[in-house]
């Protein structure tokens, strides 16, 4: 199969490698969609990791399920974690799973920059989730860092009736704005340095949208109403 490794932020080869095999409670997945994460980008990030097969927000569809699998098959369109949690330790039972060994730990093979990558048994257990058939393989490699969104707001306790200002509309920004649209926040205000992010904020659900090189906190005092 082919895959991109990462050899540097200037060094990106496609290469040729063994389709991986897959063992009892294993999924192989063959790759429709892997979206590309700020930290694949991130040089500073990645120096010195190389080379591997980067891509972790990835779509597909089950190509070959191992012995004992019973809640997926051949054909299944399917999202799935790259990182997955063990729910049992003091982390996990006190509602920090990102701080479990276990999510350090997991990940899939080789990566969602490849044509195939395997699944191990954990992530298969507690990692892999069923694409409804109106949804693209595209749109759902927004599931992972919509989750992340997610979290955020639930810490944050955004509900029906709040101000949100979001700081900042890049990728997640916008996210944050359409979730807190959806979870029912009476005001979105988006905040950017960028003309283009910020009429895109618009476009995309936010009442308000304020350049970051001005007031902020008083501009969304105003909007509000004090």
């Amino acid at each position: 199969m082919k895959v991109a490794r990462y050899y540097g932020s200037n060094d990106i080869r496609i290469e040729e490698m063994p389709v991986p095999e897959i063992g009892p409670g294993e999924l192989l997945v063959r790759i429709k969609a892997s979206g590309i994460c700020g930290s694949d980008v991130m040089h500073w990030y990645r120096a010195g990791r190389g080379p591997v097969v980067l891509g972790h927000e990835i779509a597909g569809e089950i190509a070959a399920a191992g012995e004992a699998v019973r809640a997926f098959k051949i054909g299944d369109r399917i999202a799935a974690a790259h990182h997955v949690p063990c729910n049992t330790c003091h982390y996990c039972l006190n509602g920090h799973h990102t701080v479990c060994e276990t999510l350090r730990r997991t990940n899939f093979f080789p990566g969602g920059f490849s044509e195939y990558i395997r699944l191990p048994e954990i992530n298969v257990d507690r990692g892999v989730f069923l694409l409804p058939g109106e949804m693209s393989y595209e749109e759902a490699t927004f599931i992972e860092p919509l989750a992340c969104v997610y979290r955020a707001q639930r810490i944050a306790g955004t509900r029906t009736g709040l101000s949100i200002l979001v700081i900042g509309s890049g990728i997640s920004g916008l996210l944050h704005i359409q979730l807190a649209r959806s979870l029912g926040a009476s005001l979105v205000v988006a905040s950017d340095i960028s003309r283009y992010r910020l009429e895109t904020a618009k476009r995309l659900g936010a009442d308000e949208a304020v350049n970051a090189e001005e007031d902020v906190p008083a501009l969304f005092r105003s909007i509000n109403k004090g």
